[in-house]
């Protein structure tokens, strides 16, 4: 049997209870819609590294990889992922602590809306594009040289622009523009546009060569994809990344299979096997890898899994010290 008081507050509960029911819902509050800013710090020996998300593009990579769709479809869904993938756009900013260096450039606007956000990214980071003094292309397709100016102007004002020879002599030659087909015509359009500020500035240096660019950072030629394609390998104290470029961009594909080639390589036979001697090498040595192509924030280790197969293990979330 209730007594006064319970009765009371029962009550009370009861005229809370249905005071609340009668309250407008905030959940028709409209949805946000953005990500918070695409940036991930950590460290490398006495270097910090900044990776810079451009954004995402969906890519129709059942149709672009060099397999049966349905073998595709299959390695997606293992990973609960479908074609079109949504497939990142990333560079890397290297503070040596002499020197600031990016690592590709992203596609601003040459890919579409979904993409453009590096240098947005890069002041969230807490630098300025008039900080970069140096800026190292892994090759010349658009979502790689995108970033570097807009309307004809240089966007990082101070910085030198240095990517291979042969990617230069073949993408910013006006006559292979000429004869490109119209659907090929933007394949040398954005580097011309793109690059050209930093050539007409004195502000390019084609690389020629295998060769230490800055202290700590070395370019390494590995043809295939374009015919110029380059990967960086950075190291400070003993601690070594090894930026792959497009030596691979479907995850869930490649590492598992690093013989699945992708309809964007010049040269298939020659990119599949740089892949194959890049993850053989990652997984042996154990050093971190990144790549322009691999989901934000696009740095981990390449563990073997016997067989020619591999596994991509992503960098855990840490604080820089």
């Amino acid at each position: 049997m209730l007594t006064t008081t319970s009765t009371r507050t029962a009550a009370i509960l009861a005229a809370l209870a249905a005071s609340i029911a009668a309250m407008p819902a905030q959940a028709a509050a409209p949805m946000a819609k953005f990500q918070a800013p695409g940036f991930y710090r950590t460290t490398l020996g006495d270097f910090e590294i900044t990776v810079l998300n451009d954004g995402t593009m969906d890519l129709p990579v059942s149709k672009l990889l060099k397999q049966p769709a349905a073998k595709t479809d299959a390695a997606l869904a293992r990973s609960f992922e479908k074609s079109p993938l949504q497939t990142s756009v990333n560079g890397f900013l290297i503070n040596t602590g002499a020197k600031l260096i990016l690592i590709d450039a992203g596609a601003a606007s040459l890919f579409g809306p979904t993409l453009g956000q590096l240098l947005g990214n890069l002041k969230a980071s807490g630098y300025k594009p008039e900080q970069v003094d140096e800026i190292y292309i892994s090759h010349m397709h658009g979502d790689h040289v995108g970033g570097l100016a807009s309307n004809e102007q240089r966007v990082f004002p101070n910085a030198t622009v240095r990517a291979g020879k042969l990617d230069a002599d073949y993408y910013l030659n006006p006559a292979n523009l000429d004869k490109a087909s119209a659907e090929a015509k933007d394949d040398f359009q954005g580097p011309m546009v793109s690059i050209n500020p930093y050539v007409k500035a004195g502000k390019f240096q084609p690389i020629v060569a295998n060769s230490e660019l800055a202290p700590g950072i070395k370019s390494y030629l590995n043809g295939g994809h374009t015919p110029g394609h380059i990967t960086y390998v950075v190291e400070s104290k003993g601690q070594k990344l090894v930026l792959l470029g497009d030596l691979l961009h479907v995850q869930a594909v490649q590492f598992d299979n690093p013989g699945v080639g992708i309809a964007f390589d010049e040269d298939s036979k020659v990119a599949i096997a740089e892949r194959k001697e890049a993850f053989a090498a990652a997984a042996k040595g154990g050093y971190l890898i990144g790549a322009p192509h691999l989901a934000f924030p696009a740095l981990g280790h390449v563990r073997s899994n016997g067989k020619g197969a591999y596994q991509f293990v992503p960098v855990n979330y840490t604080q820089p010290r």
